[in-house]
């Protein structure tokens, strides 16, 4: 398809937009600027900004920035933010102007800085359908492995979103893979969001600001990947004074120092966090052991500086690692470095632009130093990210938002360096890279009082570039011509990605919504376990991989309840997976410069229908969440052709969360969940092989692990009465409190006594863990 057509029809979709807003905009004044905490300055993501008396209402962005035409004249206003007091005045606006306005939290320490998305009907009212909002507090409550508060566990006990496996970080949305979720850090993507194997996310909550995920309806703005978008803020500084937060655990400890450059105009966030079990391994008399390593740490950083009123600069990072080692036998290292740096610019009152350079990276390690095995495989994959976004508000029924951002994708494959002496011999795997640009435009329409739409359409062009050697296949995946390429683009993939979310309000406590999206994917992560490890390998689409597509359709109901305390929906989907990828029996991931032929590649779906019920007000909070799914593939070499379930597949997922507040000082928390156990491919037979066991496989998947659950405690306790200066708080947890053996490992070996019998065992990994943190702040 030739591209320059499109450009044109995105070009004349915009302009024609433009002008119909001009003509809506006619006898108005816009009145814009930004919506702040009062304490530290942070901005307030949608916060609600409203004029009574004109019965017109809108919210501020990711920004804070806020953009709304009403008459000349004078009108009272109210602006109210979720756990702040209401703003409330009488402006007199004759000419359009910029205006900006500082919130006072009602919290007892004004200081903290709580932050959300949530507003109080948008559950019913906002035309965004498969969006999951939470509150930094609400983190703060769950109960969660080794008391560490996890954005990515929680989310992970909300419907439609299914848990990785025991302990860890990786999550899987409505029947999608790992590696289909985007995760981004102020906009840089995060592409192993776990330390620890995934006991521990990336996301220092201290660190963040605002957590919104997209499980259906996505946005035109974000592409890349087909089941979800994990979009994570961190704090910008606090720019009124100096803060220090931080915690000590009995595994790990943390510490936040912010405060202002220059006071209202600048500051900076700098937050870290370290585990120290490598330190009691000191303490073991075996030199083996106290030499070994077990540790991870990460850092962010944030500064801003405010150039005037419509100007303001932002450069974020994030560096976090994993190291582990026994001895000098064997070491193993991973980590994330991202940084962004970014520019928001007020045009005029009714356009806002965000211009975005980002860089992104992931590298592994390993190192391996036997007496005739001495090597290290070592990987990396990279990203530089140049975006360039556009809001225009032409009227408070009309908001136009556009943009185009250029992605440069380089990944450097696992490859073994054997060295001198060494009994294995050294694998090189060439380089692949290719570059993504896209293009997107989005109309969020009111065309009648009940009816609001989202829509827009994305354009998206990967090109495979080169230099590099590529490999043709046969039917086993055994090479049978190789051709090598200078530097080119030798492969162009031209995806049209339409994007739309409506809901009718049908009163004011309760509406329909229904939503349909169309993604591709470029980027492949290789994994053939049930959850997301460091040595995954990545793959860019290819003269053999294509991009794979998915189309999501869903409708839900949604209804609140007594005065917005209770907030219950339902939503139903089905979404249809094109060009999945899976593996041969017996795929080599690590160093195979023939990795492609192992590859195989199918369709898929995944169906499901989920439910909410959330408490919101008083001193129970909390919410109950129930999945029904399916997930399926179907791959003409596996299973004979026959659809199997996905490694995710998960009939059944229950989670039940509880938050009270028992006094002033104390608040007790309690998660129950429980699950269907994962699909999983058991031997069939056993035949001797030279004198060895060895195990026949037939049906993909055709098996259930156990089915898991577990019940969470927490207890956290805030002396009143503090100084001012300086605040302390206990946070208590019992993981696992009924001791629960999950089974994490399903294995089969042969009976001891008699070796025609072949029996099954599981590993369990955790049982019951009590964990204490003494938080801090002054």
């Amino acid at each position: 398809m030739n591209k320059l057509p499109i450009l044109r029809i995105l070009g004349t979709m915009i302009m024609v937009l433009f002008s119909v807003f001009h003509v809506y905009a006619q006898n108005k004044v816009t009145l814009s600027g930004y919506i702040k905490d009062g304490g530290s300055g942070e901005s307030l993501i949608a916060a609600l900004i409203k004029f009574p008396d004109l019965k017109l209402s809108s919210y501020s962005n990711n920004y804070g920035f806020y953009s709304v035409s009403i008459p000349a004249g004078k009108h009272a206003v109210e602006i109210s933010f979720v756990g702040y007091r209401t703003y409330q005045d009488t402006l007199q606006v004759d000419a359009s102007k910029q205006m900006n306005f500082e919130l006072i939290s009602t919290s007892n320490t004004i200081e903290e800085v709580v932050v959300s998305a949530k507003k109080e009907d948008g559950n019913v009212t906002s035309a965004q359908m498969g969006s999951l909002k939470f509150t930094m507090e609400e983190v703060r409550n769950v109960p969660v492995i080794f008391g560490e508060r996890d954005i990515l566990k929680t989310i992970q006990l909300l419907p439609g979103v299914a848990s990785g496996g025991e302990g860890s970080s990786s999550f899987y949305v409505r029947g999608g893979g790992g590696d289909q979720n985007l995760i981004l850090l102020d906009e840089a993507t995060v592409y192993n969001a776990s330390h620890l194997l995934g006991f521990f996310s990336t996301f220092n909550s201290d660190a963040v600001k605002d957590a919104n995920l997209y499980k259906g309806g996505i946005p035109a703005l974000y592409g890349g990947r087909i089941s979800s978008v994990m979009d994570i803020n961190m704090l910008d500084g606090n720019n009124k004074k100096f803060a220090v937060e931080g915690g000590l655990g009995l595994i790990a400890s943390r510490l936040k120092v912010e405060g202002p450059i220059v006071k209202d105009k600048s500051s900076f966030m700098l937050s870290g966090r370290r585990t120290y079990a490598d330190m009691f391994l000191k303490l073991s008399k075996d030199e083996t052991v106290n030499q070994s390593k077990l540790y991870f740490y990460d850092l962010n950083a944030k500064v801003n500086y405010k150039l005037n009123d419509r100007n303001t600069v932002y450069l974020s990072g994030y560096f976090g690692k994993d190291d582990l080692g026994y001895s000098d036998l064997f070491g193993f290292d991973w980590g994330n470095a991202t940084a962004t740096v970014r520019w928001n610019h007020v045009l005029n009152n009714q356009l806002f632009s965000n211009t975005t350079l980002i860089y992104s990276d992931f590298t592994y390690n390993v190192n391996v130093n036997n007496d005739d095995s001495d090597f290290t495989i070592a990987s990396k994959i990279r990203n530089w990210n140049l975006k360039q976004d556009f809001s225009y508000y032409s009227n408070n029924n009309n908001v136009l938002k556009f943009g185009v951002n250029l992605l440069q994708q380089r990944i450097r494959p696992a490859s073994l360096e054997a060295k001198a002496g060494s009994a294995v011999n050294s694998i090189a795997v060439d380089n692949r890279q290719g570059i993504e640009a896209a293009a997107y435009v989005s109309h969020e329409w009111k065309p009648i009082e009940n009816l609001s739409i989202i829509y827009g359409l994305r354009f998206n062009d990967f090109m495979v570039l080169v230099p590099g050697t590529f490999y043709d296949f046969d039917q086993d995946g055994e090479p049978i011509a190789e051709k090598t390429y200078g530097n080119e683009v030798i492969k162009h993939y031209l995806n049209v990605e339409p994007r739309a979310s409506m809901a009718y309000i049908l009163s004011p406590r309760n509406s329909i919504k229904a939503s349909y999206n169309r993604i591709a994917q470029n980027l492949h992560q290789l994994t053939n376990t049930t959850s997301s490890l460091p040595t995954d390998q990545y793959v860019v689409s290819s003269l053999n991989i294509k991009p794979q597509i998915a189309d999501q359709v869903a409708l839900g109901y949604f209804q609140n309840f007594a005065n917005n305390a209770y907030e219950f929906s339902v939503e139903t989907y089905y979404k249809k997976l094109d060009n999945q990828i899976d593996f041969r029996n017996g795929a080599d991931l690590q160093a195979n410069k023939y990795m492609e032929g192992d590859l195989l590649y199918g369709i898929g779906r995944a169906y499901g229908v989920e439910f909410l019920l959330r408490k919101n007000k008083g001193k129970l909070n909390g919410w109950v969440s129930y999945t029904l799914a399916k997930s399926e593939r179907q791959f003409d070499q596996i299973n004979n052709g026959n659809w199997y379930a996905a490694r995710q597949d998960r009939t059944h997922d229950i989670s039940i969360v509880g938050i009270y507040q028992l006094s002033p000082k104390w608040n007790l928390g309690a998660t129950f969940v429980y699950n269907t156990g994962n699909a999983i491919t058991f031997p069939s037979g056993k035949y001797q092989v030279n004198g060895t066991t060895m195990f026949y496989y037939t049906e993909r998947n055709g098996y259930r692990m156990p089915a898991y659950h577990r019940l969470d405690l927490s207890a956290n306790y805030e002396p009143k009465n503090q100084d001012k200066r300086f605040n302390s708080s206990w946070s208590f947890g019992l993981y696992n409190a009924y001791n629960r053996r999950n089974a994490y490992i399903i294995d089969f070996r042969e009976n001891e006594t008699n070796p025609n019998i072949t029996e099954a065992y599981k590993i369990a990994l955790f049982g019951i863990i009590p964990s204490v943190t003494w938080n801090f702040k002054f």
